[in-house]
């Protein structure tokens, strides 16, 4: 089970890499299956042909969310002419926050969604890539802030697959590395309720392209969910170009198998289906 379970195609707003030229691409590496993610921003970002926020644009093009109709119906066309050479999961990235939650919750209901990853993009409709989150706060308190805003939610969003690379915000963290002894209690609490919830967490493989080291989440993070009884973890390449599709799929394996994890998983209706690594 070779599978790519965070993707983004030309309807997220920071790639161009066309749908089909994904399946296409994702067939040729031999990949069985494909959760594609496309990005929802609430708080931060308007949606599609929305007057409600001032447009933005970023690399000429508009700043907004998905544009479901035409999304879906495409994710549709892929299953009925590539369905036969692999399977094409219709998912979404919730950039989620607490105030936003019944945005999502919404749209949740509106859309046959067959996986979601949810993660902390932004806290306080304040970006983490701009600087803007954590500008005027000491590294402590922007970090342990983006945890709790994440503990915040998993209490009370429930309509989720896996959290998505739980320690992004050090891609943004100019200080460096922030001790994971610091914020090891709060990610206790997410997994906590995670994990009764029987929700999941992903391996993200894009670090590489951050200039980090290793796979977000860290070993220290990875270790902790394990210890906890954390079993569903899928793994994602965060793929925006087609020179990022799949990219360290079979090492981020391996890697959880040297961890002592046992499965990674796919999904089906919603729910984690268990592979034996």
């Amino acid at each position: 089970m070779l599978t790519d379970y965070h993707v983004h195609t030309a309807y997220s707003d920071d790639s161009t890499y066309p749908m089909e030229n994904v399946i296409k691409d994702a067939i040729r590496l031999n990949l069985s299956e494909i959760a594609l993610t496309d990005h929802v921003d609430y708080g931060v970002k308007p949606d599609h042909n929305s007057d409600k926020m001032p447009l933005q644009f970023y690399k000429g093009q508009p700043v907004v969310n998905v544009d479901y109709p035409n999304y879906f119906a495409d994710i549709a066309r892929m299953k009925e002419k590539y369905g036969h050479q692999i399977r094409i999961l219709a998912g979404l990235e919730f950039g989620i926050q607490t105030h936003t939650v019944p945005r999502y919750e919404q749209l949740f209901s509106q859309w046959p969604l067959e996986f979601v990853i949810i993660s902390i993009h932004q806290v306080e409709d304040l970006e983490f890539w701009t600087q803007d989150f954590q500008r005027g706060r000491s590294q402590g308190e922007f970090q342990l802030r983006q945890y709790q805003e994440l503990l915040d939610v998993v209490k009370i969003f429930k309509n989720y697959s896996v959290i998505g690379h739980i320690d992004s915000i050090k891609r943004y963290d100019l200080y460096g590395e922030f001790p994971f002894v610091e914020y090891r209690d709060l990610l206790k609490e997410i997994f906590d309720v995670i994990i009764a919830d029987g929700k999941g967490i992903e391996v993200n493989t894009s670090n590489e392209r951050y200039n980090l080291p290793g796979f977000s989440p860290s070993t220290d993070i990875l270790r902790l969910y394990r210890e906890c009884g954390g079993e569903i973890i899928t793994v994602g390449s965060d793929s925006h170009a087609p020179e990022h599709l799949a990219s360290y799929i079979k090492v981020a394996r391996d890697y959880l198998s040297d961890l002592g994890f046992k499965y990674t998983c796919s999904y089906l209706d919603n729910k984690p289906i268990f592979h034996r690594l």
